[in-house]
C-alpha cells in the first residue's frame, strides 16, 4: 500500500468532492480569467498570480491582455515594452519567462498552447502548479495544481505533519490530489480547492463554522487546525545599504540605468545606485568617478526606502546629485528628460524615488 493509499484509507472521496463542488457552484469568486477557459489567457493569469494577491492582479491583468491580447502580440513585442506593462507587478522575471515561453508557442506549436504535460512543463517558467493549472483550467484534464494553498488545505483534511516547504512534501499532495481530484470536472475541483483556501481555510483564523467540508476534516476533528500546516522557517534575510543618486546633468537630465540581463530586476531601469556596506559616505563621490567615469558632487538628502524581495532587504537613502564631468562611455548610462521617464520600465522601489524629483 502506497503512502497516499494510507493517507487516504478512511477518506470519502466522492463524497468530498461532492460536497466541494456543490460549495463551489454556489460561491465561486468571480474573476476576470474565469469567463473563458482560453489556454493564453489562464496562463497569464497564473504566472501573475504566483506570489501576488488577486487583488492586486486584476488590474495588471487587463492591462496586459489589453496590450497583448494573443500568443502572437506578446510573441512579437520588445521586451522593455512586456516590463513596462508588468511594472508594479515585481518578480520581473516571471514576465521574461512568459514571453520566452510564447515565442517557444508560437514557433514550435504554430501559437496553440500545448495540452500535453511534458511539452507544457518543456517551456520556461512553467513548473508542476503551472502546468496543472493551465491543463486542469483549460484543458479540464484531471491534472492536480499543488501550491501553498492547496498543500495547508489537505494538511488539515488529512491531518498531515509533513514540512511543506520540502520538495518531496509537495510531490506528495501531488500524488494524494491525483486520487482525489474529480475526473467529471477537473477544471472546477482545483479552482474550488483554490477559492476554498482564500476564503475559508485561510492561514491564520480559519473559518471551520463556514467550511463546506469540515466533515472530512481531520484536523478540525481533532482541534489542531491552526497548527498545520507544517512549515520550516526560511533562511533570514540579507540586508543590503545602498545610496541612490538623483543625478542630474546641466540640462536639468536625469541619470538612469539598466541592469544587467541577468539577475535580479534584470532589464530595468533605475536611478544609479552605490553599495555603501562599510563605506563612508564621504567615499560615494570617489566610487562613482571610479565606476561610472562621471566627477559628481553629492548633494541633499532627500529621503529613505526600504524594500523587501523574498531573500534580501534594500535599505536605501536616496540623495541628489549633480554631474562635474561626464567621461563615461557606458550604453546602459543615460540622461533623460523627466517627461522621458515615464516610458522606461522601473522596479517599484525607483518609482517611488520619483517623488523626490
Amino acid at each position: 500500500m502506497t503512502i497516499q493509499d494510507r493517507t487516504l484509507q478512511n477518506f470519502n472521496i466522492l463524497h468530498f468532492q461532492t460536497d466541494l463542488l456543490t460549495w463551489y457552484s454556489h460561491n465561486k469568486r468571480d474573476l476576470p480569467w474565469r469567463s473563458n477557459q482560453d489556454p493564453y489567457t489562464v496562463w497569464v493569469s497564473e504566472i501573475m498570480l504566483q506570489q501576488t494577491k488577486v487583488d492586486t492582479v486584476i488590474p495588471f491583468y487587463y492591462r496586459f491582455l489589453e496590450k497583448f491580447p494573443t500568443v502572437y502580440a506578446l510573441a512579437s513585442a520588445e521586451e522593455q515594452e512586456v516590463l513596462k506593462a508588468w511594472e508594479g507587478l515585481g518578480y520581473y522575471s516571471r514576465a521574461r519567462n512568459l514571453q520566452h515561453a510564447v515565442r517557444e508557442v508560437v514557433e514550435q506549436y504554430d501559437g496553440k498552447v500545448p495540452d500535453d504535460p511534458k511539452e507544457l512543463e518543456g517551456l520556461k517558467g512553467i513548473g508542476s502548479y503551472t502546468k496543472g493549472a493551465i491543463l486542469s483550467i483549460a484543458y479540464n484534464k484531471p491534472e492536480p495544481a499543488v501550491d501553498g494553498n492547496v498543500m495547508r488545505v489537505f494538511s488539515r483534511l488529512l491531518n498531515l505533519e509533513d514540512d511543506i516547504a520540502q520538495p518531496k512534501t509537495k510531490k506528495l499532495f501531488e500524488s494524494i490530489i491525483r486520487e482525489v481530484i474529480s475526473h467529471e470536472d477537473p477544471s472546477s475541483f482545483n479552482q474550488a480547492i483554490m477559492d476554498l483556501g482564500a476564503t475559508i481555510c485561510t492561514p491564520k483564523s480559519p473559518a471551520c463554522m463556514l467550511c463546506p467540508v469540515q466533515e472530512h476534516c481531520a484536523a478540525f476533528e481533532l482541534g489542531v487546525q491552526e497548527h498545520l500546516p507544517i512549515k520550516s522557517k526560511a533562511k533570514k534575510n540579507k540586508v543590503m545599504p545602498y545610496v541612490a543618486l538623483l543625478l542630474t546633468n546641466e540640462q536639468g537630465e536625469i541619470a538612469i540605468e539598466q541592469r544587467p540581463e541577468d539577475g535580479l530586476l534584470a532589464n530595468l531601469w533605475q536611478f544609479p545606485m552605490v553599495p555603501v556596506q562599510d563605506m563612508d559616505l564621504e567615499l560615494v563621490e570617489a566610487w562613482f568617478l571610479a565606476n561610472y567615469g562621471m566627477k559628481i558632487r553629492l548633494g541633499n538628502k532627500q529621503g529613505n526606502l526600504k524594500h523587501v524581495f523574498s531573500h534580501l532587504t534594500w535599505k536605501i537613502e536616496i540623495f541628489e546629485a549633480e554631474c562635474v564631468q561626464n567621461s563615461a562611455d557606458r550604453p546602459e548610462v543615460r540622461f533623460v528628460s523627466k517627461e522621458e521617464l515615464s516610458t522606461y520600465p522601473f522596479p517599484v522601489s525607483h518609482q517611488k524615488m520619483m517623488q523626490y524629483l
